[in-house]
């Protein structure tokens, strides 16, 4: 059921995830499809809704950095991140707490755990009053199906998961529009694991050089399978043209006829903040489409575009 996101919407969000129940809430990035993340059954209810692989960690959301601190271990790191980018696009993978309530399921087993502050009043609202009457702590991912498009509106969570949940709070298009950017603090070596809403170069001016996952590693944390974020349709990347039987997928100013049958363009002026917001909404358009196949014009691999082709190339993959 899709709720406008009031203030009624939003505690009965609150109560229902006291109760063991699962909601979809809006954040910045995409919308989430959360859980008590203390509560072992509820989690497994977030996993069937998704046809999630249980191997595939969450990550916990909360309104009050003083909840996170009592399940994950901050350094110094941790610290000035969260100082300068919480609430906002970005996940850390930290070494778990002794004392963390988050139960097994919602890490995998691991013994890291990915934590954030999102930056939208509706999810920051609902974590807030969750915190008053529950534990505060909601293991969430993309409300969708694994490996699926994300959702950047409330229908788009209605079409992919329909009656699997209870309430959908309906808080309108999502600002950013591809999902966060994980770094790993568990080692020594700082890791990107995902790149994300977040751009890395202001990471990296923070704290220093970041290294980068390699293919294949096990995944600590999500967004990290080969095959993630993908449409129904085959995908063609870095195309300069498209065919009678595809869509294009544009980006920057095209005044000449590429060609395809539906033509959407991510920003008319490359802006990869703009592309980003609109990434995902548009590809459910041409995935709803009568096309045969998506074509997709190069992006810049700088700022957002690293996020956008980390997308991209994870949706094309077989």
């Amino acid at each position: 059921m899709i709720m406008p996101a009031e203030a009624d919407s939003i505690n009965q969000a609150a109560r229902l995830l006291a109760a063991g129940e699962i909601v979809a809430f809006p954040t910045e990035t995409v919308y989430a499809l959360g859980a008590d993340a203390a509560n072992a059954d509820a989690v497994a209810k977030v996993f069937a809704a998704k046809d999630r692989p249980g191997f595939n960690p969450l990550i916990s959301h909360a309104a009050d950095i003083s909840l996170l601190r009592t399940e994950a271990l901050f350094d110094d790191r941790a610290d000035r991140l969260a100082a300068h980018f919480w609430p906002g696009p970005l996940t850390l993978v930290l070494n778990k707490h002794p004392s963390a309530r988050g139960a097994s399921i919602t890490h995998a087993g691991l013994p890291s755990i990915s934590v954030r502050i999102p930056a939208h009043p509706v999810a920051l609202a609902m974590l807030e009053e969750f915190a008053r009457i529950g534990s505060g702590l909601v293991a969430a991912p993309s409300a969708n199906r694994s490996n699926m498009l994300s959702p950047t509106t409330a229908q788009h969570v209605a079409e992919g998961l329909g009656d699997r949940v209870p309430l959908i709070l309906d808080g309108g298009r999502t600002a950013v529009g591809v999902e966060s950017t994980i770094i790993d603090l568990t080692g020594d070596v700082v890791r990107v694991l995902r790149p994300g809403g977040l751009a890395l170069e202001s990471i990296e001016a923070l704290i220093g050089p970041c290294a980068s996952a390699a293919p294949g590693d096990k995944p600590i944390a999500p967004g990290m399978l080969a095959r993630h974020y993908a449409p129904q349709k085959p995908m063609r990347l870095n195309a300069r043209h498209a065919t009678e039987d595809e869509a294009f997928l544009l980006f920057g100013s095209a005044t000449a006829n590429f060609g395809g049958r539906l033509r959407l363009n991510l920003s008319e002026s490359g802006d990869t903040i703009e592309a980003a917001a609109n990434l995902f909404d548009h590809l459910h358009r041409l995935e709803l489409s009568d096309v045969a196949a998506i074509a997709v014009m190069p992006i810049p691999d700088i700022g957002l575009g690293v996020a956008i082709n980390d997308r991209l190339r994870r949706g094309a993959t077989p």
